[in-house]
């Protein structure tokens, strides 16, 4: 079973992305929309303000899942992360994110402009430590697949 091909074809068919996030031993999760690099760190925008956002600041773990919807007749698949996130400063790595937004979301220029406003929609990365995918991948439905991935290295 190849974790990774699996992870790599699958992500791009989904745009937005359970995103869980912990502070004060508190569990919250949101939707994200989300975009990628080659070596599979995930990007989203997000204002400062917003309480995963925050919880971001208290407790850089994070953890979620990327699943395209489902009819009840089917078997669902899907794939689940863990690992670290950050808001992103301006540099080489938020030019990195507003890059693989643009191309994946269709988003303009203004969006680099934004971040620049403390009241604008923010970059941020996550740096996935543990991949997993779920469901009828080659498999039996039931199973789950990891793939220990520390931010690009097997």
């Amino acid at each position: 079973m190849d974790v990774e091909k699996i992870i790599r074809e699958y992500i791009p068919l989904v745009l937005h992305m359970s995103l869980a996030t912990t502070k004060d031993n508190t569990p919250w999760v949101c939707e994200v929309h989300f975009a990628y690099d080659t070596d599979l760190n995930l990007y989203f925008r997000s204002l400062a303000s917003r309480r995963h956002s925050q919880e971001i600041v208290a407790n850089s773990k994070v953890a979620g899942s990327i699943v395209k919807q489902y009819a009840p007749d089917d078997e669902p698949v899907g794939v689940s992360f863990e690992g670290t996130a950050k808001k992103l400063e301006s540099g080489d790595e938020q030019n990195t994110a507003f890059e693989c937004i643009k191309e994946r979301l269709g988003a303009s220029d203004d969006i680099l402009e934004e971040a620049k406003r403390a009241d604008g929609h923010q970059f941020y990365k996550i740096t996935v430590a543990n991949w997993y995918v779920f469901g009828r991948f080659g498999g039996p439905s039931g199973q789950k697949y990891q793939l220990e991935w520390n931010g690009g290295r097997k």
